[in-house]
């Protein structure tokens, strides 16, 4: 699929006011994370360009109205909108060097640096794949293993990216999905994430042969899945529910037993 040859308008600059030092601290935390899990050995512009992303769609109707809100979406139906929240890559301790990286990038991101290569790019995926929404989307850079792409028309232009930042949830980790074992496509099946804490095996992050571009092993039943302009309303509205009603960390202490939630990757 060729690249479009219409103009790369840079977005405008993220900046989360110096007052809400609590908010910021949440985001920065949430950004940290989509840019190590998703590009975390990425060249610099391609991990910059993740977390242009991700504040992209802060902006966008189609999308919550919050970095972690977007990080942890999920749509009426179980699916992750990036693949590290689903897959279990959050219980590995991350590599240092990489992770300190990536918090420099996301402190940067939200202090108003602005990837200008990728404009105003909500989409991407790794470039030996090809998820099926792709040639629904304008296709616009390529920086190392990721392709990234605008929805077309006016739903791509600076003119729709007006939405207004609402704040970061009360705890962003309950809107975490659960992992459970399910039957993957193969026989074999995927590990339940149990909550004990850091899984420690190693300094590398590990991927799958088939990576499509976070840590998603299709092998396992994982899949991709995008949802057009015309799907994602009702989405972000219950994700938007969802961080008015977050519950309290002791509350979620108390829901800790609660039956888990099989879930899906998607980007």
């Amino acid at each position: 699929m060729p690249f479009s040859t219409a103009p790369v308008r840079a977005a405008n600059a993220f900046v989360i006011p110096a007052a809400d030092e609590i908010d910021h601290r949440r985001a920065l935390l949430c950004l940290t994370q989509a840019v190590y899990y998703e590009a975390g050995y990425e060249p610099i512009a391609g991990r910059r360009a993740v977390a242009q992303v991700v504040l992209n769609r802060t902006r966008h109707p189609a999308f919550p109205k919050s970095v972690c809100g977007v990080v942890y979406q999920r749509n009426s139906t179980p699916i992750c909108q990036f693949t590290f929240v689903c897959d279990g890559s959050l219980d590995r301790r991350p590599e240092p060097g990489a992770w300190r990286i990536a918090q420099q990038i996301a402190s940067e991101a939200l202090a108003g640096y602005v990837e200008k290569s990728v404009g105003s790019a909500t989409h991407y995926h790794a470039d030996y794949v090809a998820p099926r929404w792709a040639p629904l989307l304008a296709k616009i850079s390529k920086i190392g293993a990721h392709i990234f792409y605008r929805w077309p028309g006016a739903w791509g232009m600076p003119g729709a990216f007006a939405g207004r930042y609402m704040g970061e949830p009360r705890d962003p980790a309950t809107m975490r999905p659960l992992i459970v074992r399910v039957p993957g496509i193969d026989g074999q099946t995927i590990e339940q994430v149990t909550g004990t804490g850091p899984i420690i095996d190693g300094t590398m992050l590990k991927r799958a042969p088939n990576d499509v571009g976070g840590l998603l092993d299709t092998s396992k039943g994982w899949t991709l899945n995008i949802p057009l302009p015309s799907e994602a309303g009702s989405a972000t509205h219950a994700v938007a529910e969802r961080q008015a009603n977050a519950p309290a960390p002791a509350e979620k202490a108390q829901n800790d037993a609660a039956a888990p939630t099989t879930v899906l990757a998607s980007r």
